[in-house]
C-alpha cells in the first residue's frame, strides 16, 4: 500500500498526554475552594471536552450558574502558568514522529484547543521545528466536527485530504476526518470516557497505543 500523504493529529489525548498539568490545575481550584480532590481517571477522561466541561466536572455546575465563567477563567489562568509541567508525548508517539520525518511525511496538528495554549504547548516540548501545520480554533470559521481545520491544514501542506491521515481520541475528531475524506484511526490510548464506545465511531482503524498506531499507518492504510 502507498505511504500516506501526511498524518495529522489532535492534541490532546492524541499526540500529547496533557492529562498530569490539566489534574494539577482542576485539583488546586478545588483545593483553593476548600473542596476535596477529584480521582485523577475522571479529569483524565474528561479532559477532551475542554475547559467547559472540566469546570462542571469538578464544581457541578453548568454554564449558566453566576460562578461559572470565573471558574473557567481561573481554570484557564492556572493552566497557562502550568501547561508544560508535566505533559508529555504519548510513549512512543516520538519514534512514531521520527519515522514518518525520515520518510519525509510531514505530519501536523489539528486541535480544538486555542493556539494561545498549543503553541507554547508544542514549543516547550522542542515539537515546534518538527510539526509542519499548526490549525487550532483561531485559524478557522468552523471547528470540528466541521473539516474546515482539516482541509485547510491539507492545503498548507500541499497534500490530497483523500490521501492523508487524521488521528484522534473524540468521536469529533472521526467525524471531522470522515467529513474530510480522510482515513480515521481513533487513538484507544486517549481521553475516552467508559460511557464512550470509540469502536462504534466508524473510524477506518482502532490503535491501543502508538506502537499499533505506527503499524497501522506505515502497513496498514
Amino acid at each position: 500500500m502507498p505511504l500516506p500523504e501526511a498524518v495529522l493529529f489532535d492534541l490532546d489525548g492524541t499526540l500529547i498526554d496533557t492529562a498530569p498539568d490539566f489534574i494539577f490545575v482542576v485539583n488546586r481550584m478545588l483545593e483553593e475552594e476548600g473542596r476535596a480532590p477529584l480521582p485523577d481517571p475522571l479529569i483524565r477522561n474528561t479532559v477532551s471536552n475542554g475547559a467547559k466541561a472540566l469546570i462542571t466536572l469538578a464544581f457541578n455546575i453548568n454554564e449558566e450558574h453566576q460562578d461559572f465563567l470565573n471558574h473557567r477563567q481561573r481554570l484557564l489562568d492556572l493552566y497557562s502558568e502550568h501547561l508544560a509541567v508535566k505533559s508529555h508525548l504519548f510513549q512512543g508517539m516520538d519514534l512514531l514522529l521520527d519515522n514518518l520525518e525520515t520518510r519525509r511525511i510531514p505530519w501536523g496538528i489539528v486541535t480544538n484547543k486555542p493556539e494561545q495554549y498549543a503553541e507554547p504547548l508544542i514549543s516547550a516540548l522542542a515539537l515546534g521545528g518538527r510539526c509542519s501545520v499548526l490549525i487550532c480554533p483561531d485559524h478557522v470559521q468552523h471547528t470540528k466536527p466541521d473539516p474546515e481545520a482539516l482541509f485547510k491544514a491539507c492545503k498548507k501542506l500541499n497534500t490530497k485530504p483523500t490521501n492523508s491521515i487524521y488521528v484522534g481520541d473524540h468521536l469529533r475528531d472521526i467525524q471531522a476526518g470522515q467529513n474530510a475524506m480522510m482515513k480515521t484511526i481513533v487513538a484507544l490510548f486517549g481521553y475516552i470516557s467508559p460511557d464512550d464506545d470509540p469502536l462504534l465511531w466508524g473510524a477506518d482503524f482502532a490503535a491501543t497505543d502508538p506502537l499499533e498506531l505506527s503499524d497501522i499507518i506505515f502497513n496498514k492504510v
